[in-house]
């Protein structure tokens, strides 16, 4: 019989996650009552290419989680490595993301942010509970790519490609 081995601790298992470099998204929608809401993630990836669909993982205790999940469209906007202060806004005070940030708004009403390496305009394919977090799978619908460096995430810290 193998030997019991201690649990992961958060802190452990934050450690170890940081070691695998990722880009930086804020992901953008409309509340419930019209408004912008967002929310900077690293939990981003594609799931399937036909039908095309990505997913994010948003923690159940969040405030943009109310938001995502009862959203019909949503946008993945890819940052740009000129872009960290927008990735720190997103990850603050919710009641100030928006403030003094370009954006635009599609026909369909998904938010696009300005200078993006792309934005990903999806429809609310499904969601479901897994642990403390919401894994919400969208079905990609539109969006636009610019030619610039993405920013990256390693190690609890931002960086840019050379």
């Amino acid at each position: 019989m193998p030997a019991s081995r201690p649990p992961v601790t958060s802190a452990r298992f934050r450690q170890l996650c940081g070691r695998f470099a990722t880009g930086v998204v804020v992901i953008t929608t409309s509340d419930a009552g019209g408004e912008p809401a967002g929310m900077t993630a690293n939990s981003f990836t594609s799931v399937s290419l036909d039908p095309p669909l990505i997913s994010v993982n948003i923690d159940r205790a969040a405030d943009f989680h109310g938001a995502i999940v009862a959203a019909s469209t949503f946008v993945i906007n890819v940052l740009e490595s000129q872009q960290e202060e927008v990735s720190r806004r997103f990850a603050g005070p919710a009641t100030q993301r928006f403030d003094g940030i370009g954006y635009r708004q599609t026909g369909e009403g998904a938010i696009v942010l300005d200078g993006v390496v792309a934005a990903i305009e999806c429809e609310l394919e499904t969601s479901f509970d897994v642990g403390d977090h919401t894994i919400v799978v969208g079905r990609v619908v539109g969006g636009m790519t610019h030619d610039a460096r993405p920013l990256l995430y390693f190690r609890g810290g931002y960086h840019t490609l050379s």
